[in-house]
């Protein structure tokens, strides 16, 4: 076999077990020899993969890791085992987070020993649907606790390889990024670039089509273990079970299982991201933008004759992959500075608006100098979808106490406000707490048939239980300055 090409970490790291063969027991704390490939010393641990791939980057070749097994060790199984959520459902074992728990150490070093030595088998998912805003079912594959364990300390190891691979413009489950620095970036290219036309794409079905065959292919041009390659190929292979009948998966990757945010980004990368980066600099005539978070993308061009060459182009590309653009959902619409005056001349009372996580986006003009800028909203749809399950919830937990309702309110209320406070969206987020009261009330009103809450009490707790508006994300030019 290959020797590490990097060593272990910085803490005491298990010595690498064979495909096969029982993973060695008295060597667990030993750490293994600092040595790459190439037979050049180099720092021990997931810096060290870090640095290699940095390293490799900076000279433009792509470095393959040949030997990352001996990464994932009995302590990196209990960090990972911590970083799961403690309240998620079981998977088809029937174990929560509580259970494994109990003899923690005993099974983990039971775990480690099988994944070590090509004993582990991953079981199949549990198939359940939650509710989209628009009425339809998503489904999710709920893995079983020791998949999401080792799924984790996967992502662990692959992470510092590919983040050194990953474009500027991708967003989504990235450490260090998040949904409101993706939509800040939009906003800053709707201003300072040219912008006159928004492509909307919505990937149809994407983690239900992803090819398990192009996956594996672009994992292999930086993954060289064969071992690692052979766990992800067990996970995207492992089935769904659904009413008690297990069914294979040919094409797709669970969404919901710890590993499918980092195989999407690593699927689109390769799909989307390199060419899009290749078409915007070789093909384009004027400005183009790009944002992506997971498979939500908008991408802004200047010239009408781009958007539409690009439109035409990334289909083909995506057939390749087998991948399809949702016809219903992927929208081309004239959207920046110049919009309003286009509409108006069309008889259009207001440009088109589009959805981006959570926010409607729409033309405007400053108070101040009548100068165009981009509103951010909350989507209309997710805030019915919201206060939808509000109300069914508050009235299952109508008898409770007050102050327990009132403190889980305090708690869904403060997440929801944190993440739609952005300028010019208060008052959507004042109606939003005000129906949250609405609801709360009808609920209040519904334990009984004698009295009936007032409104003036119903203020009283609002003010005590429901958070304040108040902006908590600034304008982006603003932070960035």
């Amino acid at each position: 076999m290959n020797d590490p090409n990097n060593g272990a970490a910085s803490k005491p790291a298990p010595a690498e077990g064979l495909e096969g063969r029982r993973a060695a027991k008295r060597n667990v704390e030993q750490p293994p020899a600092p040595r790459t490939q190439s037979r050049i010393s180099a720092s021990t641990g997931l810096d060290g993969v870090r640095e290699a791939a940095r390293a490799h980057k900076a000279t433009g070749k792509e470095v393959r890791f040949t030997a990352l097994m001996h990464h994932i060790t009995p302590r990196l199984l209990i960090d990972s085992f911590m970083h799961l959520k403690k309240s998620a459902a079981a998977g088809v074992d029937g174990v929560t987070w509580r259970d494994y728990e109990e003899g923690l150490v005993e099974r983990i070093v039971r775990l480690w020993e099988a994944v070590q030595s090509g004993r582990y088998r991953a079981l199949p998912s549990r198939r359940v649907y939650i509710p989209k805003a628009d009425g339809r079912l998503r489904p999710l594959g709920i893995a079983a606790l020791e998949d999401k364990i080792v799924q984790q300390a996967v992502v662990t190891v692959l992470t510092p390889i590919y983040e050194t691979d990953f474009l500027g413009f991708s967003y989504g489950f990235r450490p260090g990024r998040n949904q409101h620095q993706a939509l800040d970036a939009l906003w800053v290219g709707l201003h300072w670039k040219k912008v006159n036309w928004v492509l909307d794409a919505d990937i149809k079905a994407f983690f239900d089509t992803v090819d398990h065959d192009w996956m594996m292919r672009f994992l292999e041009h930086r993954i060289a273990d064969r071992r690692v390659l052979r766990l992800v190929r067990k996970w995207l292979t492992a089935g769904v079970v659904e009413n008690g009948e297990r069914t294979d998966v040919l094409v797709g990757t669970p969404q919901g299982a710890v590993i499918s945010p980092l195989l999407a980004n690593i699927y689109l990368h390769y799909v989307f991201d390199l060419w899009t980066q290749r078409w915007r600099h070789r093909d384009a005539n004027g400005d183009v933008i790009v944002v992506r978070y997971a498979d939500d993308s908008v991408a802004g061009f200047e010239r009408k004759a781009d958007v539409e060459r690009f439109l035409r182009d990334l289909k083909a590309r995506f057939a390749k992959f087998g991948l399809m653009l949702n016809e219903e959902k992927t929208r081309v619409l004239e959207f920046g500075r110049f919009a309003a005056q286009h509409s108006a001349l069309r008889g259009l009372r207001r440009p088109p608006t589009f959805d981006f996580l959570g926010f409607t986006h729409i033309c405007a003009v400053k108070r101040a100098n009548g100068r165009f800028t981009v509103k951010r909203l909350t989507s209309s749809k997710r805030m019915r979808a919201t206060l939808k399950a509000l109300r069914q919830t508050l009235h299952r937990r109508r008898h409770e106490p007050v102050p327990v309702i009132g403190a889980w309110l305090r708690r869904v209320v403060q997440g929801y406000l944190n993440y739609h406070a952005v300028p010019g969206n208060s008052r959507r987020m004042s109606v939003f707490r005000k129906e949250v009261g609405r609801a709360w009330l009808h609920a209040l009103r519904r334990r009984g048939q004698h009295g009936r809450m007032p409104w003036s009490r119903m203020r009283r707790l609002a003010a005590r239980y429901l958070p304040l508006v108040r902006v908590l994300h600034p304008y982006p030019n603003e932070r960035f300055a």
